[in-house]
């Protein structure tokens, strides 16, 4: 039986949610989407697929799964409006990023929802996005592979067993995006330094970032043995790798970056 979903947001994520299960095939009558103000690409896209759309928690009927997919600066304050829409059965999923499990379930108590935390990034929105998730103990396999189905359609699915390893999660592929997006700027900005026309360079650079990736998808090797596969003895990538493998090059560069965005997230879940 197809799950009932409720979809809080459709923005940027949940948009992306919503237009992957509807590209799967999912029963566009088992969704409803609760968005006061969506954009008119999103209602002319739920009123053509025949999503229904309100503006109140008050209309939705108690789905399956209710996703959660506001920023983390309001969900405090839409939680306690959907709790008419959850109980000890049904599953409640967030995306919401630095809001841990305990304070989903906070506005719930005293009963005991079952909440899957996803940690999502931004190439969602094309498909190619990578989740984290992590549930309490309430949730069971069987929800585990419903979500894990939900979440395929935007990209790829990972689990933790631990919470607290959120951080990292958000610190590596949460926060990552822009790390390869400022790669891809920086390496445009050097080309224009040797040389090249603005415009080339930044077509050179997006086209070598996201073929690069798109390569190390396809073909399942590391990303060290790819490295070494197009590294010459003695030759120009080996020269620019000598720069950026150094001691005080792009690997320590990233684990600082790794390590600043991780201790942002903790700080952000302890104030949540």
């Amino acid at each position: 039986m197809t799950a009932r979903l409720c979809l809080v947001g459709a923005g940027n994520m949940g948009g992306a949610m919503l237009g992957g299960w509807l590209a799967d095939g999912y029963e566009p009558s088992a969704i409803e989407v609760i968005d006061p103000l969506p954009s008119d690409e999103m209602k002319a896209a739920m009123n053509e697929q025949g999503v229904r759309c309100l503006v109140s928690p008050i209309e939705a009927v108690r789905p399956d799964i209710l996703i959660v997919a506001v920023k983390p600066q309001i969900i405090g304050d839409i939680l306690p409006a959907l709790s008419g829409l959850v109980d000890e059965d049904n599953l409640l999923l967030s995306v919401a990023a630095g809001t841990t499990i305990n304070s989903l379930a906070a506005p719930f108590a005293p009963s005991h929802p079952r909440i899957v935390r996803v940690m999502p990034n931004t190439p969602a929105m094309v498909g190619c996005g990578m989740s984290v998730c992590v549930a309490n103990s309430r949730v069971d396999a069987s929800q585990k592979s419903v979500v894990t189905s939900l979440l395929s359609a935007i990209g790829e699915v990972a689990w933790v067993e631990e919470e607290t390893l959120m951080d990292a999660v958000t610190g590596v592929s949460g926060s990552g995006p822009a790390y390869v997006f400022h790669l891809a700027e920086a390496l445009a900005n050097a080309g224009v330094a040797a040389g090249l026309p603005p415009d080339l360079a930044a077509k050179l650079a997006s086209a070598t970032v996201s073929g690069a990736g798109e390569l190390m998808r396809q073909s399942h090797r590391s990303p060290a043995d790819l490295r070494e596969n197009v590294t010459s003895p003695n030759g120009t990538t080996a020269a620019a790798l000598d720069v950026l493998m150094s001691k005080d090059g792009l690997a320590p560069l990233l684990e600082r970056a790794v390590a600043a965005a991780t201790e942002r997230s903790r700080e952000l879940a302890k104030a949540s």
